[in-house]
């Protein structure tokens, strides 16, 4: 089984990622959708756990050759943590805003400008949160090899975002692939999945749409 499609089971699998098409989820943004994704919940399924280190570690030879690892905080500090683990590396994090005290760090470890490394997130959305931290990375002078992350949901918003910041992204499964191997474990009907996949095309005005439709 190929690497994308082993993940994106093993995240159906553990419940990491839930579909629900007939009653979709509420993200924090307010935006109504039918897939929701929490790769943190990976963490406490260690073969689930360690088939995503192992593809962080594989994947990550692709942006060869890079000094250290940083995740972005919250939820690629773990992962990121893991992968510089296996790989003998530094590690670091960016926080989402520097801190209120002490140093008022917004970089967690120690890095050096002139470094090079390979930044780790679990999910890409629209990629604000990746870029906001390869943008305090290069401010500090520390190059950036790319962002990897577990799962992507292939919003051409995202695509857009990255070639704009000049950066380079991967993730080791996407929403096509995901959709797939839900239909094949029969996690949902062939009626879900068409659903589903309109879904991504315009997220924003999917569930008013999918209403009018009713």
């Amino acid at each position: 089984m190929a690497l994308e499609n082993e993940i994106a089971r093993n995240l159906l699998q553990i419940k990491a990622i839930k579909l629900n098409p007939q009653n979709p989820f509420t993200w924090a943004s307010g935006m109504r959708s039918p897939i929701y994704c929490d790769n943190r919940v990976s963490l406490s399924h260690p073969q689930s756990r360690n088939v995503i280190v192992s593809g962080l570690v594989s994947t990550s030879s692709d942006f060869d050759p890079f000094d250290a690892v940083c995740g972005v905080a919250t939820a690629g500090i773990a992962h990121g943590a893991l992968l510089a683990d296996r790989l003998n590396l530094p590690f670091a994090y960016v926080r989402s805003s520097a801190k209120s005290h002490g140093r008022q760090n917004q970089i967690e470890g120690e890095l050096s400008a002139g470094q090079k490394v390979l930044v780790i997130e679990d999910l890409i959305s629209t990629g604000g949160s990746s870029l906001e931290a390869v943008s305090v990375l290069r401010e500090n002078g520390i190059e950036v090899a790319g962002v990897l992350a577990i799962f992507d949901y292939g919003f051409q918003k995202a695509k857009d975002n990255f070639q704009h910041a000049d950066c380079i992204y991967k993730t080791l499964s996407h929403y096509d692939v995901l959709l797939s191997e839900a239909l094949s474990m029969q996690y949902i009907s062939e009626d879900e999945k068409n659903i589903l996949a309109t879904w991504r095309k315009d997220p924003e005005h999917w569930y008013e749409q999918l209403n009018l439709q009713k």
